[in-house]
Protein backbone atom coordinates (compact mmCIF):
# COMPACT_ATOMS: atom_id res chain seq x y z
CA UNK A 1 0.00 0.00 0.00
CA UNK A 2 2.73 2.11 1.17
CA UNK A 3 4.16 1.37 -2.24
CA UNK A 4 1.23 3.02 -3.81
CA UNK A 5 1.40 6.33 -1.88
CA UNK A 6 4.87 6.57 -3.17
CA UNK A 7 3.47 6.22 -6.37
CA UNK A 8 1.00 9.17 -5.84
CA UNK A 9 3.63 11.37 -4.86
CA UNK A 10 5.12 10.89 -7.77
CA UNK A 11 2.00 11.32 -9.70
CA UNK A 12 1.88 14.43 -7.79
CA UNK A 13 4.90 16.40 -8.83
CA UNK A 14 4.59 15.05 -12.44
CA UNK A 15 1.28 16.99 -13.04
CA UNK A 16 2.87 19.97 -11.15
CA UNK A 17 5.54 19.46 -14.27
CA UNK A 18 2.98 19.21 -16.90
CA UNK A 19 2.27 22.71 -16.18
CA UNK A 20 5.11 24.04 -16.66
CA UNK A 21 5.39 23.44 -20.76
CA UNK A 22 1.78 24.82 -20.94
CA UNK A 23 1.29 27.84 -23.59
CA UNK A 24 -0.22 30.14 -20.83
CA UNK A 25 -2.26 32.88 -22.40
CA UNK A 26 -0.23 35.66 -22.69
CA UNK A 27 2.43 34.30 -20.91
CA UNK A 28 4.84 37.03 -18.87
CA UNK A 29 7.76 36.49 -16.95
CA UNK A 30 7.68 35.17 -13.94
CA UNK A 31 4.59 33.70 -14.69
CA UNK A 32 3.06 31.50 -11.48
CA UNK A 33 0.67 29.61 -11.82
CA UNK A 34 -0.69 27.52 -8.13
CA UNK A 35 -2.19 24.28 -7.95
CA UNK A 36 -6.20 24.51 -6.95
CA UNK A 37 -6.27 22.02 -4.37
CA UNK A 38 -10.30 21.21 -4.60
CA UNK A 39 -9.06 19.98 -8.66
CA UNK A 40 -5.72 18.19 -8.11
CA UNK A 41 -5.41 14.16 -7.94
CA UNK A 42 -2.24 11.94 -7.27
CA UNK A 43 -3.50 8.41 -8.00
CA UNK A 44 -1.52 5.28 -7.74
CA UNK A 45 -1.81 1.55 -8.08
CA UNK A 46 0.18 -1.61 -7.14
CA UNK A 47 0.07 -4.98 -7.64
CA UNK A 48 -1.22 -7.11 -4.67
CA UNK A 49 -0.09 -10.89 -4.69
CA UNK A 50 -0.05 -11.16 -8.38
CA UNK A 51 -3.89 -11.10 -8.17
CA UNK A 52 -5.10 -7.74 -8.38
CA UNK A 53 -4.14 -4.30 -8.21
CA UNK A 54 -4.62 -2.10 -5.48
CA UNK A 55 -5.65 1.80 -6.02
CA UNK A 56 -4.70 4.68 -3.85
CA UNK A 57 -4.31 8.42 -3.96
CA UNK A 58 -3.13 11.47 -1.70
CA UNK A 59 -5.63 13.67 -0.08
CA UNK A 60 -3.98 16.83 0.55
CA UNK A 61 -1.56 17.62 -2.51
CA UNK A 62 -0.17 21.31 -2.89
CA UNK A 63 2.24 23.24 -5.67
CA UNK A 64 3.30 26.04 -7.89
CA UNK A 65 4.15 25.95 -11.82
CA UNK A 66 6.47 29.29 -13.07
CA UNK A 67 6.15 29.92 -16.33
CA UNK A 68 9.59 32.10 -17.33
CA UNK A 69 8.82 34.00 -20.47
CA UNK A 70 7.29 32.30 -23.34
CA UNK A 71 10.05 29.26 -23.36
CA UNK A 72 8.61 26.56 -22.09
CA UNK A 73 11.90 24.92 -21.40
CA UNK A 74 12.75 27.53 -18.57
CA UNK A 75 9.61 26.33 -16.54
CA UNK A 76 9.98 24.96 -13.21
CA UNK A 77 7.41 23.22 -11.05
CA UNK A 78 7.16 22.09 -7.26
CA UNK A 79 4.95 19.83 -5.79
CA UNK A 80 4.56 18.73 -2.02
CA UNK A 81 2.45 15.84 -1.13
CA UNK A 82 1.49 15.51 2.94
CA UNK A 83 2.75 11.93 3.36
CA UNK A 84 -0.24 11.36 6.03
CA UNK A 85 -3.13 11.95 3.39
CA UNK A 86 -2.68 8.65 1.86
CA UNK A 87 -5.64 7.00 1.35
CA UNK A 88 -6.72 3.13 -0.09
CA UNK A 89 -10.33 3.66 1.12
CA UNK A 90 -9.44 1.02 3.83
CA UNK A 91 -8.32 2.65 7.33
CA UNK A 92 -6.20 -0.47 8.65
CA UNK A 93 -4.22 -0.54 5.45
CA UNK A 94 -3.57 3.62 5.56
CA UNK A 95 -2.07 3.20 8.84
CA UNK A 96 0.20 0.31 7.76
CA UNK A 97 0.96 2.39 4.90
CA UNK A 98 2.08 5.48 7.40
CA UNK A 99 3.82 3.69 9.76
CA UNK A 100 8.11 2.53 9.82
CA UNK A 101 7.03 -0.54 7.33
CA UNK A 102 6.70 2.22 4.62
CA UNK A 103 5.67 6.43 5.20
CA UNK A 104 7.51 6.91 8.45
CA UNK A 105 5.00 9.75 8.39
CA UNK A 106 6.42 11.03 11.61
CA UNK A 107 10.32 11.36 10.52
CA UNK A 108 9.06 12.18 7.24
CA UNK A 109 5.66 14.13 6.66
CA UNK A 110 6.15 15.08 3.01
CA UNK A 111 6.91 13.87 -0.80
CA UNK A 112 8.53 16.93 -2.78
CA UNK A 113 8.81 16.86 -6.19
CA UNK A 114 10.84 19.71 -8.30
CA UNK A 115 11.64 20.19 -11.98
CA UNK A 116 14.87 20.19 -13.31
CA UNK A 117 14.72 19.48 -16.89
CA UNK A 118 11.28 19.95 -19.39
CA UNK A 119 11.59 18.93 -23.16
CA UNK A 120 8.85 19.51 -24.91
CA UNK A 121 7.41 16.67 -27.16
CA UNK A 122 4.81 17.84 -29.16
CA UNK A 123 1.99 20.81 -29.08
CA UNK A 124 0.64 19.93 -26.02
CA UNK A 125 3.41 17.39 -24.63
CA UNK A 126 6.28 17.10 -22.58
CA UNK A 127 8.54 14.72 -20.68
CA UNK A 128 8.95 16.22 -17.51
CA UNK A 129 12.35 15.10 -15.46
CA UNK A 130 12.78 16.10 -11.74
CA UNK A 131 14.27 15.12 -8.31
CA UNK A 132 11.49 13.38 -5.96
CA UNK A 133 12.05 12.84 -2.22
CA UNK A 134 10.61 10.66 -0.17
CA UNK A 135 11.87 8.84 3.38
CA UNK A 136 14.71 11.19 2.93
CA UNK A 137 15.81 9.83 -0.59
CA UNK A 138 15.92 11.79 -3.35
CA UNK A 139 15.76 9.94 -7.07
CA UNK A 140 14.83 11.41 -10.42
CA UNK A 141 11.68 10.27 -11.80
CA UNK A 142 10.34 11.66 -15.50
CA UNK A 143 6.65 12.79 -15.88
CA UNK A 144 4.94 12.20 -19.37
CA UNK A 145 2.48 15.30 -19.48
CA UNK A 146 -0.36 16.19 -21.45
CA UNK A 147 -1.82 20.03 -21.55
CA UNK A 148 -5.48 19.55 -21.51
CA UNK A 149 -6.79 22.83 -21.69
CA UNK A 150 -5.46 26.24 -21.06
CA UNK A 151 -8.26 28.77 -20.48
CA UNK A 152 -10.52 31.67 -18.88
CA UNK A 153 -12.18 30.34 -15.68
CA UNK A 154 -16.15 29.47 -17.71
CA UNK A 155 -17.28 31.43 -13.90
CA UNK A 156 -14.77 33.60 -13.46
CA UNK A 157 -13.30 35.73 -16.55
CA UNK A 158 -10.63 37.19 -13.95
CA UNK A 159 -9.15 33.93 -13.33
CA UNK A 160 -6.95 31.59 -15.87
CA UNK A 161 -6.89 28.17 -15.35
CA UNK A 162 -4.83 25.35 -17.03
CA UNK A 163 -5.45 21.85 -16.91
CA UNK A 164 -3.01 18.68 -16.81
CA UNK A 165 -2.56 14.90 -17.15
CA UNK A 166 0.43 13.02 -16.32
CA UNK A 167 1.72 9.14 -16.24
CA UNK A 168 4.76 7.68 -14.33
CA UNK A 169 5.65 4.24 -12.66
CA UNK A 170 8.68 4.22 -10.19
CA UNK A 171 10.18 1.63 -8.32
CA UNK A 172 9.62 1.88 -4.62
CA UNK A 173 12.61 0.24 -3.22
CA UNK A 174 14.64 2.61 -5.27
CA UNK A 175 13.77 4.88 -2.32
CA UNK A 176 14.32 2.51 0.43
CA UNK A 177 10.37 0.91 0.61
CA UNK A 178 11.03 -2.84 0.49
CA UNK A 179 8.20 -3.90 2.46
CA UNK A 180 6.33 -7.17 1.25
CA UNK A 181 8.47 -7.01 -2.19
CA UNK A 182 8.26 -9.17 -3.89
CA UNK A 183 4.80 -10.55 -3.01
CA UNK A 184 3.51 -6.65 -2.82
CA UNK A 185 4.89 -4.99 -6.21
CA UNK A 186 7.72 -3.17 -6.29
CA UNK A 187 6.32 -0.94 -9.37
CA UNK A 188 4.03 1.69 -8.74
CA UNK A 189 2.13 3.56 -11.35
CA UNK A 190 1.49 7.01 -11.13
CA UNK A 191 -1.92 8.82 -13.00
CA UNK A 192 -1.78 12.83 -11.92
CA UNK A 193 -4.62 15.24 -13.21
CA UNK A 194 -4.14 19.00 -12.07
CA UNK A 195 -5.63 22.29 -12.68
CA UNK A 196 -3.61 25.72 -11.61
CA UNK A 197 -4.66 28.75 -12.09
CA UNK A 198 -3.17 32.21 -12.13
CA UNK A 199 -4.95 35.84 -12.12
CA UNK A 200 -5.90 36.90 -15.81
CA UNK A 201 -4.36 40.04 -15.90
Amino acid sequence: MLLRSLTTAAAGALLLATAAFSPAPAAAQDDTWTFDKTHADVVFRINHLGYSNTWGRFGDVDGVIVFDGEDAANASVEATMAAVSIDTNLAKRDEHLRSGDFFKVEEFPEVTFKSTAIEVTGENTANITGDLTMLGVTKPVVLAATLNKAAPHPRDPNLLVAGFTATTSIQRSDWGMSYGVPAIGDQVDIFIDVEATRPAS
